[in-house]
């Protein structure tokens, strides 16, 4: 009995300290703290939670879980469960990384990526259309420009990527990471020579 207490508690310090850490580091990333934290437990949780227990175990008000719940499933990341003979709705994340990641990926893109792109355009397009052509005008647009092709390359690269995510193709994303370790080798080493 009392073994069986120890595993439940070792169970418990486990999850809570991977939910809290969960929530810390995807807030660095910019992702809803509280988010996060739901996507943890419903992760690690191998059964579907309802809203009830999700409110209990990470001690969240119902609009804040029902919000973030809800997003998550916008995402594609946790999907609603109808349990048999249960009146409430239970919820469930998606338990495969590689799915997740590529949703991730995708969401970043489309939230963050493009509007920045879109901003990015206008105040090119607005200095375009100005009258004042000033070396600061020139320099200001030549900063946006080269920001505009970075993100358009981050953009391109995550397109490119997504596919080997998505799909798992973890030897081709091997050989990816590989080959750019490669290449971070080759410019040390031939910067070593110039020195």
């Amino acid at each position: 009995m009392s073994n069986q207490k120890e595993r439940a508690t070792e169970y418990n310090k486990a999850l809570e300290l991977f939910i809290a850490y969960w929530g810390e580091m995807s807030s660095e990333w910019g992702i809803n703290k509280t988010m996060s934290q739901i996507y943890a437990l419903l992760f690690a949780e191998p059964e579907p939670l309802d809203t009830d227990t999700i409110m209990k175990k990470l001690g969240i008000s119902r609009g804040n879980a029902n919000m973030n719940v809800r997003n998550l499933m916008q995402w594609g990341i946790v999907h609603k469960v109808h349990l048999p003979g249960k009146r409430k709705d239970f919820y469930t994340s998606e338990k495969d990384l590689w799915t997740t990641a590529a949703r991730i990926i995708g969401e970043r893109q489309k939230r963050e990526i493009s509007p920045i792109q879109k901003t990015l355009s206008q105040c090119v397009e607005i200095l375009e259309h100005g009258p004042e052509d000033s070396p600061e005008v020139q320099n200001f647009k030549q900063r946006l420009n080269s920001f505009a092709d970075f993100l358009q390359l981050f953009n391109d690269f995550s397109e490119a990527v997504l596919p080997y995510i998505s799909e798992k193709n973890v030897d081709q994303i091997k050989g990816i990471v590989e080959m750019a370790k490669m290449y971070q080798l080759q410019q040390e080493q031939e910067l070593e020579t110039t020195k």
